[in-house]
């Protein structure tokens, strides 16, 4: 009898489990295509300069520099592993995903952003903490504390998991539906989504409670603070600025002088809900190996950064891909606050939001946007970030780690 059960959860596992390991290996086939040579520029060369010279060589690839990237720490670097997908937990939540296939419940658009091929994958979070903790090598440290194979500590690559959990929990949350009466007046879409919501309440929770276990078991109370403060900031970017009833975030009413009111509130929104999580990670992960704090600085504003130049990439996306303008996409976008501080009438349009964001025009706000400098104000904003980082990585010595990183950033800017 204890056989047939076990027959029937390996089952059960694999039915539930067989998607997402069938888009899982074409997103890691996708990744062998093209390649971003390595480059032997010296430190002291610009980031222009840089890019300049990859460009003349090959063309940067993303998910090839993530690729390449991965081999250097050892794949899997992600929470998102065969412990980890096999485990009773996450079998049991991909069965009840299966069951909101039709809706449009926002956790199903999360659920598939974990295993997407692109520059908005969570995964490679994890990536960059392992990638700057080889770079920075470590002090001091007891042999059995290492993981020969990959170059880093076994408590950096808990820490990369832990990094990626706390995110995707906060990402698996954000997608909470707000069911008011009225709003979803069939009963059949009312009850997709009132299940839609546990579901991503209760998977949300498993995933932050266990980056709290992780990062107990470390050991580190230093650590333990800093990372929290990191979770303290990820709840107050759902808080700041003007929202909609379902808490989508609408762009905050600028002063009467408007100069650099795009930079200031797009930088706070975003330093607190990705920058301050990636930047405090980058340096937790300096501070396990043993750097003083002056290196871990240098870590916590590679990962700030670094993110901020990430978040620019993806805002840009919506405006060059030349998808359907009428399609949604985030109003606190870089170019559209650029759009605001240099025309602030496009305001009249996206207030219609103030109920509801589906209430706005977006092929209204779309042709505004494209027609201004804020798409070209974005792309400048993204390089900028990129630079600094680069500037960071230079205090770090020449190794396989630092090129990857720098494949992924120059990647990052590749429009």
């Amino acid at each position: 009898m204890s056989i047939n059960n076990s027959v029937l959860t390996t089952v059960k596992r694999t039915n539930a489990l067989s998607a997402l390991f069938r888009d899982r290996n074409l997103v890691i086939q996708a990744s062998q295509r093209g390649y971003f040579p390595r480059t032997s520029d010296d430190e002291s060369r610009s980031w222009r300069c840089y890019v300049t010279k990859v460009a003349t060589n090959q063309k940067p690839d993303w998910n090839r520099a993530v690729s390449e990237a991965e081999k250097i720490v050892g794949y899997p670097t992600s929470f998102l592993s065969l412990r980890w997908l096999l485990s009773d937990e996450i079998a049991n939540v991909a069965l009840h995903l299966r069951k909101l296939v039709g809706s449009n419940h926002p956790l199903l658009k999360t659920a598939k952003s974990l295993i997407y091929n692109g520059r908005n994958n969570m995964q490679a979070w994890g990536l960059i903490v392992l990638l700057i903790s080889k770079a920075a090598g470590h002090l001091n440290v007891d042999d059995m504390e290492e993981d020969k194979a990959a170059g880093v500590l076994h408590s950096q690559r808990a820490l990369a998991e832990v990094t990626e959990m706390i995110r995707t929990s906060h990402l698996v949350h954000k997608g909470l539906v707000n069911i008011q009466p009225g709003v979803f007046p069939d009963a059949a879409e009312h009850n997709d989504m009132t299940f839609g919501n546990k579901i991503a309440l209760l998977s949300g929770d498993y995933l932050l409670g266990n980056s709290c276990a992780e990062l107990a078991a470390l050991r580190n109370q230093d650590l333990v603070e800093l990372m929290s403060s990191a979770v303290r900031d990820l709840a107050e970017a759902e808080f700041l600025g003007r929202r909609d009833s379902q808490n989508n975030a609408l762009p905050p009413v600028p002063p009467e002088d408007r100069t650099g009111y795009a930079v200031r509130e797009w930088t706070l929104q975003n330093v607190t809900s990705a920058g301050s999580l990636l930047g405090k990670s980058c340096q937790g992960t300096l501070k396990l190996a043993g750097h003083d704090e002056d290196l871990q600085m240098q870590g916590y504003n590679f990962g700030k950064h670094l993110a901020l130049a990430w978040q620019a990439c993806l805002d840009l996306s919506p405006f060059i891909s030349k998808e359907d303008p009428a399609s949604p996409f985030n109003l606190c976008s870089a170019p559209v606050m650029f759009h605001i501080e240099h025309d602030s009438s496009i305001l009249t349009e996206i207030d219609k939001g103030l109920q509801s964001v589906q209430n706005v025009d977006y092929a209204k706000v779309y042709d505004s946007v494209t027609k201004g400098p804020g798409v070209e104000l974005t792309k400048q904003l993204q390089k900028d970030h990129s630079q600094q980082a680069m500037e960071v990585l230079s205090v770090f010595r020449d190794s396989d780690a630092r090129t990857a990183l720098s494949n992924i950033i120059a990647a990052m800017g590749d429009f």
